[in-house]
Formats: structure tokens, sequence, C-alpha cells
């Protein structure tokens, strides 16, 4: 199935682009560089132009392999030209070519952006986080350009987030552009990452009101949020036992919580009623596990038209999202069957492939997974039906909804 993209996100992209552009400029030239490129406010720089791996000392001398001489005195192997070397997944599988939607970050496909021809910059995805923050502006009765300040925190902070995600997963590929890591280097996408967390907050914290410090708070508790879910499920990729109430909370640390502070940063920032606040916030974390169960569903049975992923990536990459870990705690012969089947050393072939997502769906993972995100659709709905707001700004929040819980299988 498929869903119209809301009308909300053209006035986010209108007025979120360019003053996010600009408080970019803010960053130091080098860490700029990177950040523009992954936020899709840069082309793909020329292959000569694409920063080393690792700098030339300032006086003038050739740079010094980040690696210790070996004690037996032979020179130290310098590091492969550019790209740097992939690094491997937590879970000891080889990397993948394409971004993981199942890390709650939609695939390169999914994220709206136009394929980069002719150097052009790809965009910057759908800016779902900005049309929520702005529309939360307008739910506490402002204009959405008082929402500008806060909807550029939530995207910077997501795109802190994507870009060490990259690295961690090895994904090569976003938005149908090579990966920030690959073009400049892990380090140069660490820091872009950690450059951008820290302007968010100095964007919220320039307000000096009560309402800058409140939604700098709100921001920071969903990060806090964000990092435990990512730990959460590198650890998983490394356990056996990993219960169906510890997926979900992961998938709330690591998806929800974010989402849930763009549904309510907007309207805490310019002093809305807590009602409303409170109210935008039960909506945006109902919403964002109704997008984490959609994304996982899409992780094994997804079109990688849409994905931009190989059909079944998730499984080939042993991920444990809410699906597989429901059909694993299942407590059947096709549960049985799946966990022996993951726990192989060897990589599993497209037969295998198919045969763990035939018992995925055998033992209940699938089946469950789309009667909870239906659940989680509907707490959202809940939520806006009691918070008080502008008749128009509720369908819109209850449209976007639709849209990031309604794509193509």
């Amino acid at each position: 199935m498929t869903a119209v993209m809301p009308a909300g996100v053209a006035t986010a992209r209108d007025l979120v682009g360019p003053a996010l552009a600009t408080a970019v400029e803010r960053l130091s030239p080098d860490v700029r560089t990177v950040a523009a490129y992954h936020l899709g406010l840069s082309p793909l720089p020329a292959p000569a132009a694409a920063a080393p791996p690792f700098p030339a000392p300032a006086d003038g001398s050739a740079a010094a392999p980040p690696f210790p001489a070996p004690a037996d005195g032979s020179a130290a192997a310098l590091p492969p030209p550019m790209p740097p070397p992939m690094p491997p997944p937590a879970n000891g599988h080889a990397a993948r070519g394409g971004h993981a939607a199942s890390n709650g970050h939609a695939g390169p496909a999914a994220d709206g952006a136009v394929p980069a021809a002719g150097g052009k910059p790809g965009g910057g995805g759908k800016a779902l986080r900005p049309a929520l923050a702005l529309l939360s502006a307008r739910a506490a009765m402002v204009a959405p350009e008082r929402g500008v300040p806060a909807a550029m925190a939530v995207e910077l902070v997501h795109n802190f987030s994507l870009l060490h995600d990259d690295i961690m997963d090895g994904d090569t590929e976003r938005r149908h552009r090579p990966t920030a890591w690959t073009v400049y280097g892990v380090g140069a996408a660490i820091l872009a990452g950690d450059a951008m967390l820290a302007l968010a907050q100095d964007i919220l914290l320039e307000d000096t009101r009560p309402q800058g410090l409140w939604a700098a708070r709100c921001l920071s508790a969903a990060v806090q949020r964000l990092i435990a879910g990512q730990g959460a499920d590198l650890a998983f990729e490394q356990r056996d036992d990993v219960t169906l109430a510890e997926c979900e909370q992961m998938a709330g640390d690591k998806t929800a919580a974010l989402m849930a502070c763009a549904c309510s940063i907007g309207a805490i920032h310019v002093g809305a009623p807590p009602a409303v606040a409170m109210g935008l916030a039960g909506f945006g974390a109902h919403a964002g596990l109704a997008f984490q169960l959609t994304d996982d569903l899409l992780g094994i049975w997804g079109s990688p038209a849409v994905t931009g992923k190989p059909v079944r990536s998730d499984l080939r990459a042993r991920k444990k999202s809410l699906p597989v870990v429901a059909a694993l705690t299942a407590g059947t012969p096709a549960a049985a069957e799946l966990a022996k089947l993951l726990r192989r050393k060897d990589e599993l072939s497209e037969d295998d492939l198919a045969r763990a997502a035939g018992l995925v769906e055998e033992a209940g993972g699938k089946s469950w997974t789309e009667e909870k995100a239906a659940a989680q659709l509907a707490a959202a709905r809940t939520c806006l039906a009691e918070t008080p707001m502008p008749d128009d700004v509720r369908a819109e929040f209850a449209g976007i909804a639709e849209f990031i819980t309604a794509r193509q299988w």
C-alpha cells in the first residue's frame, strides 16, 4: 500500500531548508563540508577533492599512519585509498551496501530523496520530523514560522544519529548517494554528527525565555533515549535470549522517543499549555512505534524499489527486529527452526533467507507485528482526538501518521 506525501512536508522544506543551510554555516569549514554533504545541501565532491582519511602534519611532512610501527621495526601499514575500509557491523556479519531501515530510519527510496544526477545534491530526505515540529507549533495556535528553530533542532539531531548509524552499520549508501563516511572518512563523519548535535542545542538555547530551556531539555531527553536504544540494538546482535519486551523497549527508545519529541517540541518552544504538549508527545510516541513496526516488516518483506535494500535484508544481517523476536519467542517448532537457522555462522543463501522469512511468518511474527502496528496507530489517533488543537492541524498530524505506516510492501 502507498500514501501521498503530506502537504506539511513541502511547507517544512520551504521554511526549514533555507534556515538549516544558514545554521550549518556556523560550523567550522571542514566539519561544515561533511555536514552539508550529508544533509543534501552540497553535491558529491570530485574524487580529487575528497578529504584524505588522515591529514598531513602542519609542518608539511608526510602524514603518519594512525598505527604504531610493528615491534620488529618494519614499516607500519598505510591505510588504503579513499573510500576508507568499511567498518564491520557489531553483529559480525558482512557490512551492507544499502541503508538499513531496521534502525528506524527510512531507507533511500523511502526517505523521499531524488537520486543525485550529474553531481547535484540528492536532497535531505522527507523532512517528516521538521514537518511534525512545525505542526506542533500550529497546534499551539501560532504561525508555523515560529516553530522553525525547534524544527531545525530536531532535524539536526535526526541527522546526527543517521551519520553515526551509517558508520556502525557499515552502510555505504543513503538517499541514493555514498554515505558521508565513505567520502570523507570515519573520523570526519563522526565529528560532523557531533557538531550537528551541539548546533541543535545551541539553536534552542539562543531563546533565553524558559521555553528555550524546556525545549532543549526535551530534545536532550530524546537523545539520551535514542542512544540507549541504539546501544541496546547493538547489544542484541550478540545475544540469543532477547525478549519481546526488551525489543519493544529498544524500539521505543531508538525511534519513538525522537518522534515524540518532534511532535511536541514546537509546542513546547512557543509556550503551549501542558495538555497540548503532553498530548502531542503521546501521539508521537505511538506513531513512532507504528513507524518502527512497519519499518521492521519492510526489512523482511519490503519491495527493494521502496526500501532501497535487497529483499529480506534484515534477516541477512540477523537483525533482532520485532517480527523476528516475536517469532523466536513464540515457543513453536517454527520458532525453534528459525533460531537454529539464524545461529548458523556461515552466510545464509537466498534459499535460507526465504525459509527464514517463511518461518517468521509461520511462527506468528509477521501477524503480531502487523496487529501491533495497527494498535499503535489507533492509539496515536486517540491521542490526537483527545488533544485540543485546530481541526486542520489534527487532520495533518493524522495524515503524516498514515503516511509513515502505509509504505509499499
